[in-house]
This record gives structure tokens, C-alpha cells and sequence, in this order.
């Protein structure tokens, strides 16, 4: 396992049996996230990511219940604070590296990732790693519960220049990786970057 995957790993175990009861109001924006993916019932989307699998009960009522639901994470005390809250129900949970995904190429209609792209080692390589799994004209949401400016506010730090999130940054970054932003979007209240997959 690589430092990266390491400092991952050990930062998310620390905190897995807490996580959700310090972010207890963020349902509802994760339920308008995985809706606005527009995900045709029973399509396919992973949660890369997914930690605690805060999304998948959205995921799973986008997609309906022929749908496919899945989840994969890093840190093994995340998903098994996923599987203590239930969410297991609503998607497969895979213990796993998002940048060596077990998917067949094009297999799915979108990927979710809350929270990801500051914690990818090698975010122009593993977004394309997501791409690979994604079929033509599939998408790609990148959120988080909280705008930038609010989240370095909690984190007690100031936004920068090279935040990868910002806009400027991150339109460049995904076209490099084929990808296509079509809609960006940071409030306070969430952070939504929706990308197509291009060919």
C-alpha cells in the first residue's frame, strides 16, 4: 500500500465510528446530489468513495430497485460503520482502491464521489481510471455537503489558489482526464461538479 493510501486509510479508520453523527444534517443534500446525476431507473452507479455510504439510500431510490447500486472504499471501519447503518441494503459494498477499479470498462452510468478528489493520490490518473468504467455520455458527479469556503472555514484554513475544487482548476483537470464539466456549483450549502464522459 502506498503513503497515500496509508495516510487515507489511518485518517477515515480514526474517525469511521463517528463520522456520521458529526455530519447529521447533510441527508438531504446528498439525496438532491444523487438525484440531479439524473440516473435512468435501473441504471448502474458507484459511490467511489463511499465511506459510510451516506449516498447510497439516494443512489438506490434513483435507480430503483433493478438498479445497481455500488460502493467502494478504502478503509474497512468505514464500511463497517456503511453495513451498522443499513446502508448495505441499498447498494454492494467493495472494499477497494478507486484507481484500480474491479469494474468491467463502461459498465456503468455514473459515478458518485463525495468528498474524493482531495483524497486521489494522482487525480488526473485516477479520474481517468473513473472514465474507464463509465459509459459514453456517462456522468460524473464530485460534491460535498458544504461549499470551499464554508468547508476550510470548519477545517480552519484559508481557500488557496491551488485548491483543486475551484473551478478554474478543476475544468482543466477534468478535460485532461475526459471529461467534460457541464455544471458547477459551490455555496455554502454544497459543493456539485457535474461532468460527461467524452470520447
Amino acid at each position: 500500500m502506498s503513503d497515500d493510501h496509508t495516510r487515507v486509510r489511518d485518517f477515515f479508520s480514526a474517525r469511521a465510528a463517528g463520522w456520521d453523527s458529526r455530519f447529521p444534517d447533510d441527508g438531504p443534500a446528498y439525496r438532491a446530489a444523487a438525484f440531479e446525476l439524473g440516473l435512468p431507473p435501473g441504471g448502474s452507479v458507484l459511490d467511489a468513495g463511499c465511506g459510510t455510504g451516506r449516498a447510497l439510500p439516494a443512489l438506490r431510490e434513483a435507480v430503483g430497485a433493478r438498479g445497481t447500486v455500488l460502493g467502494i472504499d478504502l478503509t474497512p471501519a468505514m464500511l463497517e460503520a456503511a453495513t451498522r447503518a443499513g446502508r448495505d441494503r441499498a447498494g454492494r459494498l467493495l472494499l477497494g482502491d478507486v484507481a484500480r477499479l474491479p469494474l468491467r470498462d463502461g459498465s456503468l452510468d455514473a459515478v458518485f464521489g463525495a468528498g474524493l478528489i482531495s483524497h486521489l493520490p494522482d487525480p488526473p490518473e485516477n479520474l481517468r481510471e473513473l472514465r474507464r468504467v463509465v459509459r459514453s455520455g456517462g456522468t460524473l458527479a464530485l460534491f460535498h455537503p458544504i461549499g470551499r469556503a464554508a468547508l476550510a472555514a470548519r477545517q480552519g484554513r484559508r481557500l488557496t489558489a491551488d485548491d483543486l475544487r475551484a473551478e478554474a482548476n478543476l475544468r482543466p483537470l477534468l478535460a485532461g482526464s475526459g471529461w467534460r464539466l457541464t455544471s458547477y456549483v459551490d455555496e455554502n450549502a454544497r459543493f456539485l461538479a457535474l461532468a460527461v464522459r467524452e470520447d
